[in-house]
């Protein structure tokens, strides 16, 4: 093989089915039990527990021990940005699990990518903070504008705060069913944060899908234009 990062590696450990029904479920941005991740995978306990092993191994996942239990997680935001980018290149060559749905449609309209918001609303909301030039685009970087800020904190959101952070405060993460941008970043997980302190948004348990409330509708469509 030649010099270089071991993809192949990384592609064997996301492309096993069971794994990658694992990865898919800690999506959410919760940290789950093994008990957990083996329902989602569909898989038994034992099979469930190798599994875990060879993605902690390979640092896609960590886990966390509280008492008795065995907390699993994405290792980073950059794991995500992998899965959400394969999701996209499985779903534009026509690659599903299962046929569309009503989940499947939950989960286009809104859903949660790690930690911020994703789907029609997280697309809309994107071009919305561009159009109302609070984030600039260039060279493929999303930038905060002075505007931008101050409508943040307008918000609640503490971006002096989330400057000083070490991950990026704002970050441009391809969407696999809107095939366009939505925001990650800080930014964005604070924004998805602070719309479900609003009551803007709810998680659907047991699911990434988000519901949009009424409230929602109307505080996004006041407050940054998106119209849903």
């Amino acid at each position: 093989m030649k010099d270089g990062p071991d993809i192949a590696r990384i592609a064997t450990l996301i492309g096993d089915p069971a794994r990658a029904n694992i990865l898919t479920a800690l999506m959410t941005g919760k940290a789950l039990t093994a008990r957990e991740l083996a329902r989602e995978a569909g898989v038994g306990a034992s099979t469930t527990s190798t599994h875990l092993g060879r993605l902690v191994e390979g640092r896609l996942v960590a886990v966390t021990r509280q008492g008795r239990h065995r907390y699993h997680r994405l290792a980073g935001p950059e794991v995500a940005n992998v899965l959400e980018a394969l999701m996209g290149l499985a779903a534009g060559q026509g690659h599903l699990r299962h046929r569309p749905g009503p989940r499947e449609d939950a989960l286009r309209a809104a859903r949660v990518c790690y930690n911020h918001l994703a789907g029609t609303a997280g697309t809309a909301l994107y071009d919305a903070l561009a159009g109302r030039g609070w984030t600039r685009v260039s060279d493929h970087e999303v930038m905060l504008s002075d505007a931008g800020a101050v409508a943040m904190e307008a918000f609640e959101i503490d971006v002096t705060a989330l400057r000083k952070a070490r991950s990026p405060l704002c970050r441009p993460c391809l969407d696999w069913s809107e095939r366009r941008t939505h925001l990650a970043g800080s930014l964005g997980r604070a924004l998805l944060a602070e719309m479900e302190t609003r009551g803007w948004a709810r998680r659907v348990p047991d699911s990434r899908a988000v519901t949009i409330t009424p409230a929602g509708r109307d505080g996004l469509r006041g407050t940054f234009g998106v119209r849903l």
